[in-house]
């Protein structure tokens, strides 16, 4: 059983939350966190989705460069990344760019790369006697491409790209290191408005702020085993 002080203590570090406007600033950098998410996955879909189609090219110089760009966005770490543009880019060639832009950025062309690597693993899983199927029945490679492969391909990306978004929810927690005010950030100023008065806040507020990205990727996870089951059932 929990003792008195430590209830008492539970309520007072939670009660930051609903002093002012506290908990409404959680939210509102919650929504940048996913408008970031959202908006790097849009530009990562459309521009994976055609970088998968060129990697699946039997062109060698197109294939290095490719597999080139897709280690160094799988080996160098996204914190690295966001450094590296908002910057060093930046104040090299003088650019202005905003912490929310640079984000956008890095994330997009993360998200490109891991999109583009399931677009060519799911088109190269289309059996190759549906290629020759489709030639017998005097359909040109492009329409085979467009009418056969391309929508065995989506069927396979729908769950997959789900595990990417929620990644990239998850990764966005990084933007707090370029000055982008969302969840984590707000937190903190929340932590240190009130470091003074109620020293475990700390404990609330990133309490509340894990249940929030838990929600929000729980239910994109929802929405993946939704849309496996109905693909399964037709």
């Amino acid at each position: 059983m929990l003792s008195l002080e430590t209830v008492e203590a539970i309520k007072k570090s939670f009660g930051v939350l609903f002093l002012g406007t506290n908990f409404r600033r959680l939210l509102g950098g919650l929504w940048v966190t996913v408008w970031i998410a959202l908006v790097s996955v849009a530009f990562s879909l459309v521009l994976g989705f055609l970088f998968g189609i060129l990697m699946t090219k039997k062109n060698r110089i197109i294939k290095t460069v490719s597999r080139i760009y897709l280690e160094i966005m799988r080996i160098m770490p996204q914190m690295v990344l966001l450094f590296v543009f908002y910057y060093g880019v930046t104040r090299m060639f003088s650019i202005s760019l905003s912490g929310e832009a640079a984000s956008i950025l890095v994330f997009t062309l993360w998200g490109t790369a891991e999109m583009g690597d399931l677009v060519r693993s799911s088109i190269e899983a289309v059996p190759a006697h549906q290629y020759e199927s489709g030639l017998a029945l005097g359909l040109t490679e492009k329409q085979v491409f467009s009418c056969i492969v391309i929508p065995q391909t989506v069927r396979r990306l729908v769950p997959l790209s789900m595990n990417l978004i929620t990644r990239m929810i998850k990764t966005t927690s990084l933007v707090v290191f370029v000055n982008v005010v969302e969840v984590v950030k707000v937190g903190q100023q929340i932590i240190e408005a009130n470091r003074m008065k109620n020293p475990t806040s700390a404990i609330a507020v990133y309490f509340v702020i894990f249940m929030m990205y838990f929600l929000v990727c729980w239910i994109l996870s929802l929405a993946a085993r939704f849309i496996e089951k109905k693909q399964s059932i037709g």
